[in-house]
């Protein structure tokens, strides 16, 4: 009798438990979908990225515009940067984004919102109800400064000669190549493209704004 009411028991368990039961792997972003158009980067997939993340495009886009120091735009399901950047670098942000604003440092799942109480954004799980500040690092003065953006205007001295016979000069940590100057100027020059650290400009006559 003692085993027929145990196994009456263990069938009403059953009855109750889910048909399925939540499996937590390990969360992964989709591959990037990088290409370079002429002077532009591509990001073909950047939707799908921020499906995964479960966060506005935009919010993501002002992030990444802001490390990599290049204008950019949304195109349908894309993102257009107007500099060439390599998808190393773009990964690079984007995990840096996600460990900020997505992954909860507790359980180290991505089900978590952005919550804001007075000034201050939270990072609220909905998995394990872990809360914590979102720390964002902000570029101290000295950071900004050291920073070659497009569109700025630099003078240098131009101080060698590349092979294609492009002049080359140094400012802060960056090469800057520039065609049609020889060694020994010294010229305004605007930049046009970035790479790493090696930035291409034209001479102008516009004044410096660095």
């Amino acid at each position: 009798m003692a085993d027929n009411d145990y196994m009456a028991l263990l069938d009403r368990a059953k009855e109750v438990l889910p048909e399925t039961i939540e499996n937590h792997e390990r969360f992964e972003l989709p591959e990037l979908d990088i290409l370079q158009e002429g002077k532009t980067t591509v990001f073909r997939n950047f939707i799908d990225v921020t499906d995964k993340l479960r966060r506005g495009p935009q919010h993501l886009l002002q992030f990444l515009l802001k490390e990599l120091g290049t204008p950019g735009n949304i195109e349908g399901r894309r993102v257009v940067f107007k500099a060439k950047i390599s998808s190393l670098t773009i990964n690079e942000k984007i995990q840096t984004y996600t460990e900020t604003y997505v992954i909860c440092s507790e359980c180290g799942l991505p089900d978590t919102k952005i919550v804001k109480e007075d000034r201050t954004l939270i990072l609220e799980c909905e998995a394990c109800g872990a809360r914590r500040s979102i720390n964002v690092r902000k570029a101290s003065k000295s950071d900004s400064q050291n920073i070659i953006r497009v569109g700025d205007i630099i003078e240098i001295l131009i101080s060698d000669v590349g092979k294609k016979g492009d002049g080359m000069g140094k400012c802060m940590d960056y090469i800057v190549v520039v065609p049609g100057t020889a060694r020994g100027n010294t010229v305004r020059v605007k930049i046009t493209n970035l790479s790493g650290k090696t930035a291409f400009g034209l001479v102008t006559a516009e004044p410096a704004t660095r």
